[in-house]
């Protein structure tokens, strides 16, 4: 579908870039970051005012490995 859009050239030139880096006319670039914009988003869970991130897989890390980091130079 064709249309006319007023775009500031700021986003057009960060349009033009995310195009030319993924080989990707510029209709197809705008119609992805619309949708994606579109999309709901989930809230971050907060537990005492802080983000949590999301679990990863794998073991948990022990007390042994957390002294380790600690200790460890930078």
């Amino acid at each position: 579908m064709r249309t006319t859009l007023n775009i500031s050239p700021e986003a057009m030139a960060k349009v033009r870039q995310l195009a030319r880096q993924r080989a990707k006319p510029l209709g197809d670039i705008v119609s992805e970051l619309i949708l994606e914009a579109m999309q709901p988003r989930q809230a971050p869970a907060i537990r005492n005012g802080v983000p949590l991130f999301p679990a990863q897989p794998g073991e948990p890390p022990d007390l042994e490995l957390i002294n380790r980091l600690r200790d460890a130079e930078p």
